[in-house]
């Protein structure tokens, strides 16, 4: 079976009445006929909540802006004709109406689109994401429902790569903060960086979090929440393959709390690109060479 990955940010938009603004999905979309929040997958290089903009404007013709990041989850869908299992990591924001006129996109996206309430919602066909996200019981697709697999990204003339990872503010009782050094080979080597990493195929962004928290400092922790969503391209990368990338990083930021915290150790799990990992007093942290997204989880400078 195939493994393939793809990225996808959506929206809720709420309207003054406690409804939440729905699409269904079109006859050239791979679930057609199943209800979902308006959104779908992001553009090699595009910020998520650009992407999020742009598929509401196509699909319900509103103009939007974001205001938080509500929810970050992933699902497989197996399309067995194809043998291909597709893993999709789902960025859900709150956003808020600025303008446009409410239509469906037919030959895209929707052919359909309402307000509904949840106990409305119900009574349709939902994206399981969806349900979950309106606190609806998560039904599966009947599996007689007429899928069709999203087209794989076209073959770039030079190499491309998306990655999806989850990375974490670690803090334990007295207020330290957990960091990580980025190995010599790595994009950023020798600067501190937020435990974290890649996600697995299958796996949900949090629990993937807490397994390289595992990995690469040997602590156990618990997430809080969820903080913020970071973005990185960098067309020219040069990591262990030896080669320039043009690297398209989508990073979810969480608050872990480590109860019981222990001398942090790197471990062999963690694949060799974290050199060290150690805990740190507020006032060490500003001295420190940090990568940007440290920098902006922490409130410090990036050194």
């Amino acid at each position: 079976m195939e493994e393939r990955r793809r990225v996808g940010a959506y929206g809720v938009l709420r309207n003054g009445f406690g409804r939440v603004l729905l699409a269904r999905g079109s006859a050239g979309c791979p679930y057609p006929g199943v209800w979902q929040l308006p959104g779908g997958g992001i553009k090699h290089a595009e910020h998520p909540e650009t992407a999020v903009v742009r598929e509401f404007a196509e699909e319900t013709g509103l103009d939007v802006a974001v205001t938080t990041i509500r929810a970050a989850v992933a699902d497989v869908a197996v399309f067995g004709d194809a043998g291909v299992a597709l893993h999709t990591d789902r960025l859900v924001f709150d956003v808020e109406g600025r303008g446009g006129t409410l239509r469906p996109e037919p030959a895209g996206g929707s052919d359909e689109l309402g307000w509904f309430t949840p106990d409305e919602a119900a009574g349709r066909p939902l994206m399981p994401f969806t349900a979950e996200l309106l606190g609806i019981p998560v039904s599966p697709l009947p599996a007689d429902l007429p899928r069709a697999l999203p087209p794989a990204p076209a073959t770039p003339t030079v190499d491309r790569r998306q990655r999806f990872a989850a990375y974490g503010l670690v803090t334990d009782p007295a207020g330290r903060v957990l960091l990580t050094m980025i190995a010599d080979g790595y994009p950023g080597a020798g600067r501190w960086h937020l435990p974290g990493g890649g996600t697995d195929h299958g796996e949900q962004p949090a629990a993937g979090l807490l397994r390289e928290l595992v990995e690469e400092a040997g602590q156990l922790g618990r997430v809080v929440d969820l903080l913020a969503v970071d973005n990185l391209h960098n067309p020219a990368a040069l990591g262990p393959e030896g080669r320039p990338l043009d690297w398209h990083g989508v990073r979810v930021i969480y608050r872990v709390r480590v109860d019981n915290p222990t001398e942090a150790v790197v471990t062999e799990l963690a694949g060799g690109s974290t050199a060290a990992a150690a805990w740190f007093a507020p006032e060490q942290i500003d001295s420190l060479l940090m990568t940007d997204v440290a920098a902006l989880a922490t409130g410090h400078r990036s050194g």
